[in-house]
């Protein structure tokens, strides 16, 4: 959903200047919030009731791991085969609006208690590009949502996790109180692309 969201700016939206930012969605939150930016791609949890959100879509979870790993063999892995390995994870020190850690730490956190596995990270970083790298150099394996995929090196690859695995929300996110013209014309055609994606599926 991200490219196509892209593509409508650079199409319909010719003229105005647009900043990528790859913070976390804490982060993004916050600039939200503070009007640096006027629209995000993040957790809805990690917002505040200042901002509105339109969900794009649900992420299912998949294993990262380095493309010469043993386990990347696998057409699936079961989570109780990580317990050993080098496990990264997002950081957990970033907190959200509300305090809480991001939601993407608390769902890998629920779903491998949910499964009574306690697994302590060997490293926590605070952006998918440093994930990525960590797996390559440390040969680790993080838990993520597939969106991440757009960030891999030819070094790390993905398996599915077998059995039913966490979700999370990937949703658009504005300030309640921004009435700019050029957001409500983005957010209408965003309307459009999310119509869309959803009958192509049904």
């Amino acid at each position: 959903m991200a490219p196509e969201t892209l593509k409508l700016l650079r199409d319909e939206l010719p003229n105005i200047h647009i900043v990528i930012s790859t913070q976390n969605s804490p982060q993004l939150a916050a600039a939200l919030l503070h009007g640096g930016i006027d629209v995000a791609f993040l957790r809805r949890e990690d917002g505040s009731n200042d901002l509105e959100f339109r969900t794009l879509v649900e992420e299912s979870f998949e294993v990262f791991l380095p493309s010469n790993h043993p386990l990347a063999a696998k057409s699936t892995i079961r989570v109780q085969e990580i317990v050993h390995e080098t496990f990264i994870s997002v950081s957990g020190t970033a907190l959200s609006i509300s305090g809480k850690q991001p939601a993407l730490r608390r769902t890998i956190d629920r779903y491998l208690k949910d499964h009574h596995i306690e697994i302590k990270p060997s490293h926590e970083v605070d952006n998918l590009g440093g994930v990525m790298s960590l797996i390559a150099s440390t040969q680790g394996i993080a838990l993520l949502p597939r969106y991440a995929k757009t960030f891999l090196p030819e070094s790390v690859t993905t398996r599915p996790l077998q059995g039913t695995g966490p979700k999370i929300d990937l949703s658009i996110g504005y300030r309640k109180t921004n009435h700019s013209p050029v957001l409500k014309l983005f957010l209408s055609r965003v309307e459009k692309l999310i119509t869309d994606s959803h009958s192509l599926r049904l």
